[in-house]
């Protein structure tokens, strides 16, 4: 494992020594981790979300859509 050395005001210091206080994390590195797995998270689900939305003007002008045929078309279908 690498190691990698943090400078950090005094504010965030005292924030992330909080956290360790309070049992949320054993130690600075396991809170670290944590922050980079959620940005890691947090990017990968903005990318899936920009990739429908490009796949969605894609596909064309958008339709009408009928509110009434679809739940009539559930109904026949599903019994409903």
């Amino acid at each position: 494992m690498a190691t990698m050395n943090v400078s950090l005001p005094d504010q965030m210091k005292d924030w992330v020594e909080t956290r360790l206080e309070n049992a949320s994390f054993s130690n600075t590195s396991d809170y670290v981790r944590h922050l980079i797995r959620r940005d890691q998270e947090r990017e990968q689900a903005i990318a899936e979300l920009q990739s429908a939305v490009n796949k969605g003007l894609e596909s064309g002008p958008a339709q009408n859509f009928d509110l009434g045929e679809f739940l009539s078309r559930m109904h026949t279908k599903h019994g409903v």
